[in-house]
C-alpha cells in the first residue's frame, strides 16, 4: 500500500513542481490570442472554459490503455508502477503539454504539420499518411472493446448491434461542431469515469488489497517471461497511462478550444497526470484483487485464448468490489473511456486530411468528403481480430510518441529553451520501439533473439542521438 499512495503523490507533485517547470521553459504568454479566439469557426475552432476543455482532453486520451494496458503491464510485476509515475511525469505529461502548446502557437495545427516543420517535409509525408491511418486503426479498436463489454451486460443485444451504435455516434461526433455532440455528452462520460476510478480506488482500502511494494523487486514475474521481456514489453504494454503518441494527435484537437495559453498545464500536462492515476488504480486492482502478481497471472493464464483477457479482469473486479449496481456503472466508466477516445480519433483524421489538402471545414459537404473515406476504412479494419488490432495499435502509437518527442526537441532547441527534458524521454522511447519492433514476433515485427535486438535497439538509440548532435552544431555554424 506505500507503493501506491507514494505513487499516487508524486503524481500530483510532478503535477505542481515539473508541470509548472515546463511551463515556464515553454514561455507561456496569457496576454497572446489563441487560435479559439483569433480565429473562430463554430465547427472545430471554438472557445470553452479550461474546465470543460480539460474534460475533454482526459477523456479523449483515456481510452482502454491506462485500463487494460495497466492490467496487462502490471503483470510484469512491481516495476509497471515506477514506470507510471515516471513515464507520466517526465514523458508523457511533457510530450502532452508541448503538442498542445506548440500546436497554440501554430494556429491549431494538427500532428504531421507540427512535426513535418521540425524533422522535415519527407517526415511531414509520412506522418500524415501514419496518423491518419493510426486514428483509424484507433477508432476501430475503440468500437470493438466496448461494444464486447456492452454486449455482455445486454443480453438481448449481441456485439454486432453495440458496434453499429458506437460506430453511428462515432459518425455524428466527427461531422458535428465539437461544442454540440462532443461537448455535451462529455459531462455524462465523465461522470461515469471518475465514479468507477474512485470506486475501484476506495474498494481498495476497504478491502485491505495486498498491493504488491517495490520492496518486492523490479524482476520480471510474467508467466512469460522468458519471450516478454520487460524491456522492452512492459513499456509498450501500458502505453496510454505513462506515455502515448496518440495524445499528440488529440492535443491539437483541444488547442484550437482553448481560450488561454496560461490553461495550458490544466488542459494538456493535468490530463496526462488524471490518466496516470487511472493507470495506477487499475494496476493496483489487477494486482490486489487475486492476492499477488503471480495469481492474477494464473487467472490470466487460465482464460480461454480467444478472449479479452483485460476485459475479464475490469468484470470480475468491478461486479465483486462494488455489487451489481456499482459494477455496472463502473463497467460504464470502462465503456465510456474508450469511447471518448474512438470518437475523437476519427475526428482528429478529418482534421489531419483537413490540414494537408487545406479544405475549409466549415461546410458539412467538405466535412463529409473527408469523412466518408475515413469511416469506410474504420468499417473495413473493424472486421480485424481485436488481439490482433491491439498489438498494431501498441506498437504505433509508442512509435508516433518517438516522433513527437523529438519534433519537440528540435522546437525547444530551435527556440534555445532547454531541450534536454525532452531529448531525454526521447531517447528512451526510441530505444524502447526500435527494440520492440526488432524483437516482436512475425509479422508484427522482425522476431530477432533479444540480445541481437536490444543492442541493435540502443545502436539506433545512438544513431539518432548522434545525427541530432550533428544537425544541431551544423545550426550552430550557420548562425
Amino acid at each position: 500500500m506505500l507503493t501506491f499512495c507514494g505513487c499516487i503523490a508524486l503524481l500530483v507533485a510532478g503535477y505542481a513542481v515539473y508541470g509548472a517547470w515546463m511551463e515556464r521553459i515553454f514561455g507561456v504568454n496569457a496576454g497572446r490570442s489563441t487560435p479559439a479566439v483569433a480565429m473562430p469557426d463554430g465547427v472545430d475552432y471554438v472557445p470553452m472554459p479550461w474546465w470543460r476543455v480539460f474534460l475533454i482532453q482526459f477523456l479523449n486520451i483515456a481510452g482502454l490503455g491506462p485500463i487494460f494496458g495497466a492490467i496487462m503491464g502490471v503483470m510484469y510485476g512491481p516495476a509497471a508502477f515506477l514506470w507510471i509515475v515516471l513515464g507520466t511525469i517526465f514523458g508523457g505529461a511533457v510530450h502532452d503539454y508541448f503538442s498542445g502548446m506548440m500546436s497554440v502557437r501554430s494556429n491549431g495545427a494538427s500532428l504531421p504539420e507540427l512535426v513535418g516543420r521540425e524533422l522535415g517535409a519527407g517526415i511531414r509525408q509520412f506522418m500524415r499518411l501514419f496518423s491518419v491511418l493510426l486514428m483509424i486503426l484507433v477508432g476501430a479498436v475503440f468500437i470493438s472493446g466496448p461494444a464486447g463489454l456492452l454486449a455482455g451486460l445486454t443480453p438481448g443485444a449481441g456485439t454486432a448491434v453495440w458496434t453499429v451504435v458506437i460506430f453511428t455516434y462515432y459518425i455524428l461526433a466527427t461531422l458535428l461542431p465539437v461544442d454540440k455532440l462532443i461537448g455535451k455528452i462529455y459531462p455524462f462520460f465523465g461522470a461515469a469515469l471518475i465514479f468507477m476510478a474512485a470506486g475501484i480506488f476506495i474498494s481498495l482500502f476497504l478491502n485491505g488489497a495486498p498491493i504488491p511494494e517495490l520492496t518486492e523487486g523490479l524482476h520480471n514475474r510474467h508467466p512469460d517471461a522468458g519471450s516478454l521481456h520487460l524491456f522492452p514489453m512492459m513499456f509498450v504494454s501500458i502505453a496510454c497511462g505513462a506515455i502515448s503518441g496518440f495524445h499528440a494527435t488529440q492535443s491539437p484537437m483541444m488547442a484550437r478550444c482553448i481560450a488561454n495559453e496560461k490553461y495550458g498545464r490544466r488542459c494538456f500536462y493535468g490530463a496526462m497526470v488524471a490518466e496516470g492515476v487511472v493507470a495506477l488504480i487499475w494496476a493496483a486492482a489487477a494486482a490486489s484483487f487475486f492476492g499477488s502478481v503471480e495469481a492474477l497471472n494464473a487467472y490470466v493464464t487460465g482464460l480461454p485464448a480467444t478472449a479479452n483477457k483485460a476485459a475479464e479482469v475490469v468484470n470480475l473486479i468491478a461486479g465483486t468490489w462494488l455489487g451489481r449496481l456499482g459494477g455496472l456503472l463502473a463497467i460504464l466508466g470502462v465503456v465510456a473511456a474508450p469511447i471518448t477516445s474512438g470518437d475523437t480519433a476519427l475526428r482528429s483524421a478529418r482534421l489531419i486530411v483537413a490540414d494537408f489538402m487545406h479544405l475549409d471545414q466549415k461546410p458539412l459537404s467538405r466535412r463529409l468528403l473527408i469523412s466518408v473515406p475515413i469511416f469506410i476504412l474504420t468499417f473495413l479494419v473493424l472486421n480485424i481480430n481485436f488481439d490482433v488490432l491491439w498489438r498494431y495499435f501498441a506498437w504505433c502509437n509508442q512509435t508516433l510518441a518517438v516522433f513527437t518527442l523529438w519534433s519537440v526537441t528540435v522546437y525547444l532547441r530551435r527556440h534555445r529553451r532547454l531541450y534536454a527534458v525532452a531529448l531525454l524521454p526521447a531517447l528512451f522511447m526510441t530505444c524502447v520501439t526500435s527494440t520492440y519492433l526488432l524483437a516482436a514476433a512475425r509479422p508484427e515485427g522482425f522476431g530477432l533473439a533479444y540480445e541481437v535486438a536490444l543492442a541493435a535497439g540502443i545502436a539506433l538509440t545512438a544513431a539518432t542521438l548522434a545525427l541530432f548532435l550533428k544537425k544541431k552544431n551544423g545550426t550552430r555554424n550557420e548562425e
